[in-house]
C-alpha cells in the first residue's frame, strides 16, 4: 500500500506544539543518518520502517542552522528544509512553521467560478522584488476587480534571479524573497483584502544546481526523461518514500501557508504507470484535509494534453484536479489576432480554430492535428467551462519568445481591448498576467542566477541554439545578465502613458462587467455563432435576460439586424473613452436594432427577456 499522510508527517526538522524537536528523513539506502548542528554534537537518528529515519526531542531551538550526514561521511542541506538564508549550497535553519499569528479565520476558499486570476513574479513585480512590495500593491489588484493572485514558484532557488522553475528546495520559501514568515503574511493580507491565493508548484522535475535529494535516495528514475532532466521517481523501486515527500508538500503549503490552490507545473511531465497515479493520490490526500478543516482548497493543472482524464471524477479513474489551464485557447487567440502561424501555431491559423476555444475549450478534440500528425485530445462534454482557465497572456507564452515581447508590443490599441474582451468574457476561468491590465511595454524574458560556471555557459548557449533562426536579427537575452531580470520589472504608475491609464480602466471596467453579467447570472445556456467570416458571437441566456457579445476580428465594419428593439447597449470597446474612434453602435428603430462594430472591436448588449 502506498504511504498514506497518515503513516508519517512532514518530512524535514519540525517544531511541535509542545515546543520539541523533531526530525524526519527518509534515505533508505543509508545505513546511518545524523543531525549536524552547526554548534554542539551530532544526533543519530533511529531506522524506522519504508527507509524512513527519525529523531525525537532533539536539543535544537528555532534559528539553528544544520546539516544531514550519511554513513558519518558527507553532509548535505536537508532535502525538507524550511528555511535556506545562505543559499541552496548552505545550512538549513530550524523553523516553526506554527509562529505566525492568524487573522483570517473567517476566510473561506472561494469556488472556482468566481476566481479571475493575476499571475505574478515575485521578483519582477516590483522594483524591491520581495513578498512586503507584493502586499504593498494588493489594493490596485482589489480595485481592478482580481479575486485571486497566482505566484510563480517561490520554493528556494540558486541565486535571487530566477522564474522558480529551477527551485530544488520544494519545502523552504525563497529567503530574498522573504521566507516563511514573509509569505504567511503575504497570504494573511491577501485574504484580509478578498483575494485568494494560488501557488505554483513544480512536482515533475527539480532544477539542476544544489539538488542534493539524489544523495539521500532514489528520488529520481532513469525509466523516464523529462525536456528538464530525470524525472520524479512515482512508479519505480522506492517510490513511495518520493511520493510521500511531495504529498506532505501539497499540504504543507495548503495547512500551514493557508494557500487556497495550488497550480501544478506541466502534469503531462509526472510519469506515472503505477495503479494509482501520483495526482489522484494527491486529490484523496487534499480531500481529507478539506474534511479536517472545513475548507475547499483546490488543485490546477496545467497539462497539454487536452486529456479530460485529468478533470474526471477519481470514481471514473480520472485524477479530478478541479480546474486545467488551456493553452489552446490562448494559442487559437494569439495566431488569430497576430498572425503568427510557425511552430504550434501552425494549428491553429484561421477563425476555425478560435470559434472552437469559445465553444468548447480544447480546439483538438479528437481532431486531427497536422501539427502533431495524428489525431489529438479527448472531448470536454459535461465538464463546467470554470474548470478551464485561460488567458492571453502568461509567464511562458511571453517569456519563450526570445525578446520577451508581451501582447502590447505585438498588437495595436484596439485589438489589443479586443483580446482582453475575448478573454475576460470568456465562461471560462480568466487569468491575467502582471502588467497586462496597462499595457506593460517591458518584456518579460528568461533569467537566472546560477553559481556554476559551467551551468551558466550551458543555459546561455543552449538559449541561443534555441533562438538560432531568429539571431541574425535580433541578439537572444543573456538569462545570467542581471540587465536581463531588470528589464522584466514592471514600470510603475508614474511612468504610465496616457494610453496605459485609459487601458487599466478598460480592464477594470471589463472585469466589473464580467462580475455582473457572467458570474452572477443563473445562465442557463451559451451559444457560440459564427456571425461573419471574422465575426464571433457569444450568448448568455438566463430566465430574465439574454446577454449578447459580438466580437469583430475583422479590418471592416460589422453591421448586424437584430430581430427586436429591446436591446441595451451595456460596452463598446470602440468607444472613444476607450480611445477608439468609434461612434454609437446601436441604434434602436420601433421593432428592429441596428448594430455597426467597428473593425477589431466588441460590444456586450443586453436584452431582456419577455414575460
Amino acid at each position: 500500500m502506498p504511504i498514506s499522510p497518515e503513516t508519517y508527517g512532514r518530512p524535514g526538522v519540525s517544531v511541535l506544539p509542545d515546543g520539541l524537536i523533531h526530525a524526519l528523513v527518509w534515505s533508505p539506502m543509508a545505513e546511518k543518518v545524523e543531525l549536524l548542528p552547526e554548534e554542539g554534537a551530532a544526533m543519530t537518528l533511529e531506522a524506522a520502517e519504508m527507509g524512513f529515519w527519525e529523531g525525537h526531542g532533539l536539543p535544537l531551538k528555532t534559528g539553528d542552522n544544520y546539516q544531514i550526514r550519511l554513513n558519518g561521511k558527507d553532509a548535505f542541506p536537508d532535502p525538507a528544509s524550511l528555511s535556506q538564508p545562505e543559499g541552496v549550497h548552505g545550512p538549513s535553519r530550524v523553523t516553526d512553521l506554527a509562529y505566525y499569528q492568524w487573522s483570517d479565520a473567517p476566510w473561506q476558499v472561494p469556488a472556482l467560478q468566481d476566481l479571475i486570476i493575476y499571475e505574478l513574479h515575485v521578483g519582477t513585480f516590483s522594483g524591491r522584488g520581495d513578498f512586503k512590495a507584493v502586499e504593498a500593491r494588493l489594493d490596485e489588484l482589489v480595485e481592478l476587480g482580481i479575486t485571486a493572485i497566482e505566484l510563480m514558484p517561490v520554493a528556494q532557488f540558486p541565486g535571487g534571479r530566477n522564474w522558480g522553475y529551477d527551485g530544488v528546495f520544494p519545502y523552504a520559501v525563497q529567503s530574498e524573497y522573504g521566507g516563511t514568515e514573509g509569505l504567511q503574511k503575504l497570504v494573511d493580507t491577501c485574504h484580509q483584502k478578498g483575494l485568494a491565493v494560488i501557488l505554483d508548484v513544480v512536482y515533475n522535475h527539480l532544477g539542476p544546481e544544489g539538488n542534493y535529494l539524489g544523495q539521500f535516495g532514489p528520488y529520481f528514475t532513469d525509466k523516464y526523461q523529462t525536456p528538464w532532466g530525470a524525472a520524479i521517481n512515482f512508479d519505480d523501486a522506492w517510490c513511495d518514500g518520493v511520493r510521500h515527500y511531495f504529498i506532505q508538500n501539497a499540504l504543507m503549503w495548503l495547512r500551514d501557508f493557508h494557500i487556497d490552490g495550488l497550480r501544478l507545473d506541466a502534469v503531462h511531465a509526472i510519469k506515472d504507470f503505477g495503479p494509482v497515479h501520483f495526482l489522484a493520490q494527491l486529490k484523496e490526500a487534499v480531500e481529507d484535509l478539506n474534511r479536517s478543516v472545513g475548507q475547499e482548497h483546490f488543485l490546477m493543472a496545467e497539462c497539454d494534453l487536452n486529456d479530460v482524464k485529468y478533470l474526471n471524477a477519481l470514481s471514473v479513474g480520472g485524477y479530478e484536479m478541479d480546474a486545467q489551464w488551456c493553452d489552446e485557447f490562448h494559442h487559437a487567440l494569439h495566431a488569430q489576432a497576430t498572425g503568427e502561424v510557425n511552430g504550434y501555431y501552425s494549428d491553429f491559423g484561421g477563425m476555425d480554430p478560435l470559434e472552437k476555444a469559445l465553444k468548447d475549450g480544447f480546439v483538438y478534440d479528437g481532431l486531427w492535428s497536422p501539427h502533431r500528425q495524428k489525431i489529438f485530445g479527448s472531448k470536454m462534454t459535461g465538464v463546467d467551462p470554470s474548470r478551464l482557465v485561460v488567458f492571453s497572456q502568461n509567464h511562458d507564452q511571453i517569456g519563450n519568445r526570445m525578446l520577451g515581447e508581451r501582447l502590447s508590443s505585438l498588437l495595436d490599441y484596439e485589438t489589443l481591448k479586443l483580446v482582453a474582451g475575448f478573454t475576460l468574457l470568456s465562461p471560462f476561468t480568466p487569468l491575467l498576467f502582471m502588467g497586462e491590465e496597462y499595457g506593460e511595454l517591458q518584456p518579460f524574458l528568461y533569467f537566472t542566477s546560477h553559481g556554476d560556471p559551467q551551468l551558466i555557459e550551458a543555459v546561455r548557449t543552449g538559449r541561443q541554439n534555441e533562438f538560432k533562426d531568429f539571431i541574425k536579427e535580433h541578439e537572444a537575452p543573456d538569462p545570467q545578465d542581471v540587465a536581463t531580470f531588470e528589464k522584466s520589472k514592471l514600470t510603475t504608475v508614474a511612468q504610465w502613458s496616457s494610453g496605459q491609464q485609459t487601458l487599466r480602466v478598460f480592464y477594470q471596467k471589463i472585469i466589473h462587467l464580467r462580475k455582473a453579467i457572467i458570474l452572477s447570472s443563473d445562465d442557463q445556456g451559451r451559444e457560440v455563432m459564427r456571425e461573419a467570416p471574422k465575426v464571433l458571437s457569444l450568448t448568455y441566456r438566463s430566465p430574465k435576460q439574454s446577454i449578447l457579445i459580438i466580437y469583430n476580428f475583422g479590418e471592416v465594419a460589422y453591421i448586424k439586424t437584430l430581430p427586436s428593439g429591446n436591446y441595451k447597449l451595456l460596452f463598446y470597446s470602440a468607444d472613444p473613452e476607450w480611445s477608439g474612434n468609434g461612434k454609437e453602435p446601436l441604434k434602436v428603430f420601433h421593432e428592429i436594432a441596428e448594430l455597426s462594430l467597428a473593425g477589431h472591436s466588441f460590444s456586450v448588449l443586453q436584452q431582456k427577456t419577455q414575460v
